[in-house]
């Protein structure tokens, strides 16, 4: 059985669809796999509701910072995995569920200094693993159709084309805050409760840094050959491209 759901911006720290997931796969019990371990929120949902262990997988050395604090009073329930959801079958087998949270997180975005907002002035990063080449990396080295594919792929920017333009002529940006500059240059500016101009093509690049699409569809086959017969998957997306990539995987093993 799988299960999707689309989210809209997850609160601080605390998954906006937990209790909706839990009540979906109620009765939990047995043992599961929380690829986007983030700040635990869904792990510590899972034992809480009867779990009988989950192991927590995330790419960020950042989310196991977080969780040494709480994390031992669990014990043996959580076992904690530095790695990529996209090979989560090579971390554990014979699980009663998979849970995917899709996105950046709330912790990832408050940092500054990891570069994913345009609101607030920090280095062009974006790296989820804080390894490999980041953000900056793709902005100032990428080529001008390279970036317009990105934005309009990745983000699907509309004038993918006329931000990659104005992006090659304002090399080199080294922070978030120039890129946002140069992106609000080349599109009206927003009129009340529309999103900032910036959000599509900094997602856009986020999701190019990360591989995010890729890690997905490697991670749902891995779900796949990590679940005993009968177990559940359940991915929370926001993004819409990931949204129809869950929903065609589901409807392939239909």
């Amino acid at each position: 059985m799988v299960a999707a759901a689309s989210s809209p911006n997850d609160a601080p720290h605390i998954p906006v669809l937990l209790r909706p997931l839990l009540v979906a796969c109620a009765p939990v019990s047995g043992r599961w796999l929380d690829g986007t371990f983030g700040a635990g929120g869904y792990t510590r949902g899972l034992i809480d509701d009867g779990a009988d262990v989950v192991y927590g997988v995330d790419r960020d050395p950042l989310a196991f910072d977080m969780a040494a604090p709480w994390v031992g009073e669990y014990g043996d329930k959580i076992k904690l995995v530095e790695g990529t959801f996209s090979a989560l079958d090579t971390y554990a087998d014979d699980l009663d569920g998979v849970v995917l949270d899709l996105g950046v997180s709330s912790m990832q975005l408050d940092l500054a200094e990891r570069g994913f907002s345009f609101m607030r002035d920090g280095p062009l990063d974006m790296r989820m693993s804080q390894s490999g080449p980041s953000a900056a990396d793709i902005v100032n080295n990428a080529d001008e159709t390279a970036l317009a594919n990105i934005l309009y792929d990745f983000g699907e920017e509309r004038a993918s084309r006329r931000i990659a333009r104005a992006i090659v002529k304002a090399r080199p940006l080294n922070t978030t805050l120039e890129l946002a500059a140069v992106i609000e240059s080349c599109l009206p500016r927003p009129k009340p409760n529309q999103s900032h101009p910036a959000t599509r093509s900094f997602q856009a690049i986020r999701i190019a840094v990360n591989d995010e699409y890729g890690e997905l569809a490697e991670g749902l086959m891995a779900a796949e050959r990590a679940l005993k017969p009968g177990g559940l998957l359940a991915v929370v997306s926001f993004h819409s491209v990931e949204d129809r990539m869950v929903k065609r995987f589901m409807q392939e093993r239909a």
